[in-house]
C-alpha cells in the first residue's frame, strides 16, 4: 500500500464527493454531468490504465446506431419498442457527443454507412431486402425519412451481392481526438483523474463508500462504475467481455473508399481514415476465445481480416498492414445498457453492446442523473 503524504491526502483524497471508476466515454461524461449538477463538489476519476482502457481509445470511430441486419437480428430477440428505444438512445447519444465537443474537434464526417453481403450470404441479403421497408417504417417517426436504401456498389468490391444497403445518417469520427477533448474538458472542469489505479474492492458504509485500489484506500460519498467490458463482477455476470481485434493499413494511393461499412451482421466493420483502411471484427470465428478481458491478437482472426481485405475490400490494390490492436467491449444477453443503483451509494452504467461512441455520452449522463 502506497504511503501518502499530508499534501496528497489533503488535495486528492479528502472530502471526495463523487468517485468514478473508468475514464472512458461513459466515465468522463458521468464526471462532467456531475460537475454540471454539483458545481462545488469534489470529483475523482480512477483509471486502471495509462489511457482509458477497454474500448474508448481503441474503437473504430463509427458514429452509427446499427446496420440493417443488426436491427433485424435485434427484432428477433427484443420487442419492437425495445429496439426503437435503443436506436433512439444511440441517436440522441451521438447528438449529445457532437454538441458537447463539436464536429470539427472530433472530425465528424457524415459520409454515410453501407452494409455489404458476401456472395455466400444469400439468405441474410434476401432477408434484409425483404424487411427493409418494414424497418424503415418502424424508424420513420425518429428520423422523419427512410433510413435504409439499396445502392449499386461504386467501390469495386469483389465477391459480394449486387446491392449495398446505404444509411445516410451514419458518419465517422476521430476516436483519438474525441477522447483527448473529453480528457481536456474534464481537467478544465477541475475533475481529478488518477491513472494506474485498479479498484480492487469497495465497501458501502451507508453514509459513504470505502474504495480500495492497488495503491490506497479513499473514502467517497458516492461511487460510480463506468467500466463496461470489465463490469462482469459488479453486475453478477450480466456483462460479458468481448474482445475486438483491429488492423489499419499504410496509406493507399488514390483510395476511393469513403464511409463506414458493415459485413456479416456487424461482426466485421471497416472504414477509411484518410487514405488508410481500418478493418476490425471476426470475434464470431471464436466467441469463446474472444470472451476475455485480456488484450491480444490471434492468428485465426487476423488472417481472416487480411483475407477479406485482399479478396473483397481491396481486390485490385496492393496494401501493407501498418498496425494491429485490440479493445474490450461489454456485451450481454440483452442489448439494453445497465444503468442502475447497486447499493445505497454505488451506481453503474455499463453493457454498451459495442456502441460506446453512439451511446456512451448518454449513458454517462443517465448514470449521473441517478442521483436525486
Amino acid at each position: 500500500m502506497l504511503s501518502l503524504s499530508y499534501w496528497e491526502i489533503k488535495n486528492w483524497f479528502s472530502n471526495v464527493d463523487y468517485t468514478v471508476v473508468g475514464s472512458g466515454i461513459v466515465g468522463l461524461h458521468t464526471a462532467l454531468r456531475l460537475r454540471e449538477r454539483f458545481p462545488k463538489s469534489k470529483i475523482l476519476v480512477l483509471e486502471k490504465g495509462p489511457l482509458p482502457q477497454g474500448a474508448s481509445t481503441k474503437n473504430a470511430g463509427f458514429a452509427c446506431f446499427g446496420s440493417l441486419s443488426e436491427i433485424i437480428d435485434d427484432l428477433k430477440n427484443h420487442t419492437e419498442d425495445e429496439v426503437v428505444q435503443l436506436i433512439e438512445k444511440r441517436w440522441h447519444g451521438l447528438q449529445l457527443l457532437r454538441k458537447r465537443l463539436g464536429d470539427q474537434t472530433i472530425d465528424f464526417r457524415p459520409y454515410g454507412g453501407y452494409e455489404l453481403f458476401l456472395k455466400d450470404d444469400e439468405s441474410a441479403y434476401a432477408e434484409c431486402l425483404q424487411k427493409m421497408p418494414f424497418v424503415n417504417e418502424v424508424l420513420k417517426p425518429l428520423f422523419k425519412a427512410d433510413v435504409f436504401s439499396k445502392e449499386v456498389d461504386r467501390f469495386d468490391f469483389k465477391g459480394i451481392q449486387d446491392y449495398l444497403i446505404f444509411n445516410p445518417f451514419e458518419g465517422q469520427i476521430d476516436t483519438g481526438n474525441m477522447m483527448q477533448a473529453l480528457l481536456k474538458e474534464a481537467v478544465a472542469n477541475d475533475i481529478q483523474i488518477l491513472n494506474y489505479q485498479t479498484v480492487t474492492g469497495y465497501l458501502d458504509k451507508g453514509n459513504s463508500v470505502e474504495v480500495h485500489t492497488n495503491d490506497f484506500v479513499v473514502t467517497t460519498g458516492k461511487l460510480f462504475f463506468a467500466t463496461n467490458g470489465f463490469a462482469g463482477t459488479i453486475t453478477n455476470g450480466a456483462v460479458r467481455p468481448a474482445r475486438a481485434q483491429v488492423l489499419i493499413t499504410e496509406p493507399i494511393p488514390n483510395l476511393d473508399i469513403r464511409g463506414t461499412f458493415h459485413i456479416d451482421s456487424g461482426y466485421y466493420y471497416f472504414r477509411n481514415i484518410g487514405d488508410r483502411i481500418l478493418f476490425g471484427g471476426g470475434r464470431n470465428l471464436d466467441f469463446e476465445g474472444e470472451t476475455t478481458t485480456t488484450f491480444g491478437l490471434t492468428e485465426q482472426i487476423q488472417n481472416r481480416l487480411e483475407e477479406l481485405l485482399k479478396n473483397v475490400i481491396l481486390p485490385n490494390q496492393e496494401f501493407q498492414v501498418a498496425h494491429r490492436w485490440s479493445g474490450i467491449m461489454g456485451m450481454g444477453t440483452h442489448k439494453k445498457p445497465i444503468v442502475e443503483q447497486r447499493s445505497q451509494n454505488v451506481f453503474c452504467g455499463v453493457r454498451l453492446g459495442g456502441m460506446g461512441v453512439a451511446i456512451g455520452s448518454l449513458i454517462g449522463q443517465e448514470l449521473a442523473d441517478l442521483l436525486e
